[in-house]
């Protein structure tokens, strides 16, 4: 650990680590995959030397990446990536089982969390990881003498170093893993505007993590968010799912599940087309507004739902997001239309009482709901994000010199690993092409 980051932690409480550690250790039975990584990462050492800084939501499956990390050898500083998505249990338990640095709090305010930034920062990583870009963007615009467009905590730090220091701070770094879809759309824009300046590998984008953590773990958990929030009965009512991207599919399918009446709101004709053929109602949410009992956004992107939306909504609807930010529900005009807000009605849920007398509750605050009020992802279906996470950070360090600063996509043969031993994890056995359906698959010769 570097002198910067030599207070190892800022946790909660250490003595919540024995109950951390048990659910850390269930977690890693069910993520076969990656204890296999964690096993050969542990005789190879290829992480052996580098200091890495991660941003990710701190839950008991982000400990066992972080585990597998260690293992190879990294020396690892994890921050949270959310105000409301550690699992301050797990904290304590990789600070004091696992001599991990952590610094994350679950319902840290704005400035704790950009203090954990810097404590992030003042590691010197070599290799970063994010699940938003928060670390990498500050890292940019410090990087860039862009002091103005952070936050206070990183604008002192980054004012307490030479500049020539400023700049090696991300002249070292060899790589970045993101880990969300808005992370990834950030840094596409950074690639276009020209600052972008080491590559990243969109995690997110490997087939291993958005087909399987995006739909099938954004769609339960988030479910399981809103039943543990709320305790209602998801059958029969209207869920008005917002977007029909792979986390909104995950949604839809689950709530559908359920016996919910689905609609679908989107921008996308395409994606539109798509869930209207999948058998949802397709509508404007000025149209659902009215109807919808529950409501979620998982878009990406900002103020989906707006004042007039919930001018239109029912009496005690239900309103939550699975989104990464807390932007694509415009809290402040919601509060602007309120008589009164009421915290905690029920933990993780806020009445707000509109001026005309209708009660709309939101679910944690507007983040996501499936961290802010349940568990996250199951371990098995973080088993291939993460598995896939540890690969393409050997990946990236195997092939330091010889990327671009650029997004990169995970190589086909990660993919494929992690595949073929989820399947044998599963015990699920799947046919081989023969010599001959090789050779007319990479032919064109031969037709009617």
């Amino acid at each position: 650990m570097t002198t910067a980051t030599k207070s190892r932690c800022d946790v909660k409480d250490l003595k919540l680590a024995p109950h951390g550690k048990k659910r850390i250790l269930w977690a890693d039975g069910d993520m076969p995959v990656l204890a296999r990584i964690r096993e050969r990462f542990a005789k190879e050492k290829p992480l052996a030397g580098l200091r890495m800084a991660a941003c990710l939501h701190v839950t008991c499956e982000t400990a066992n990446l972080i585990r597998t990390l260690q293992s190879g050898g990294a020396d690892v500083v994890l921050i949270a990536s959310n105000p409301l998505s550690t699992q301050d249990d797990v904290a304590a338990s990789l600070v004091q089982d696992f001599g991990i640095a952590v610094h994350a709090i679950r319902e840290e305010d704005n400035d704790t969390y950009y203090k954990h930034i810097v404590a992030a920062l003042a590691h010197e990583p070599h290799v970063t990881m994010d699940d938003g870009a928060d670390l990498v963007s500050a890292m940019i615009f410090v990087a860039l003498e862009r002091l103005d467009d952070v936050h206070p905590q990183v604008r002192a730090w980054a004012q307490s170093l030479p500049p020539a220091e400023r700049k090696r701070l991300i002249a070292q770094v060899a790589g970045s893993m993101e880990e969300t879809t808005t992370g990834v759309n950030r840094l596409r824009a950074m690639e276009r505007d020209g600052v972008l300046q080491f590559p990243v590998i969109a995690v997110n984008d490997a087939l291993t993590k958005h087909l399987f953590d995006n739909r099938y773990g954004t769609g339960q958990s988030t479910i399981d968010g809103i039943i543990r929030a709320t305790n209602v009965l998801m059958a029969g009512r209207k869920v008005v799912v917002c977007g029909y991207g792979w986390c909104g599919k995950g949604v839809a399918l689950r709530a559908r599940g359920l016996g919910s009446n689905v609609i679908v709101t989107e921008v996308d004709p395409i994606r539109a087309l798509e869930a209207a053929m999948d058998g949802f109602q397709v509508m404007p949410l000025a149209a659902a507004a009215p109807i919808g009992d529950v409501f979620i956004t998982v878009t990406g992107n900002a103020h989906i739902i707006r004042r007039e939306h919930f001018l239109k909504m029912k009496d005690g609807a239900l309103v939550c997001n699975s989104g990464h930010f807390d932007v694509e529900i415009d809290i402040p005009a919601l509060r602007s239309e309120c008589d009164s807000v009421t915290a905690n009605v029920r933990t993780n849920v806020d009445e707000y009482k509109l001026k005309k007398g209708a009660r709309i509750y939101l679910l944690g605050q507007g983040r996501l709901v499936n961290l802010a009020a349940a568990e996250g992802h199951p371990p098995s279906v973080m088993d291939m994000s993460f598995a896939t996470q540890a690969l393409a950070t050997e990946y990236c360090i195997r092939n330091k010199g010889k990327l671009t600063p650029a997004v990169h996509t995970v190589p086909a043969e990660v993919e494929e690993f992690v595949a073929r031993h989820k399947l044998e994890s599963m015990g699920v056995e799947i046919d081989e092409l023969t010599s001959q359906q090789r050779k007319y698959m990479s032919g064109w010769e031969q037709g009617t």
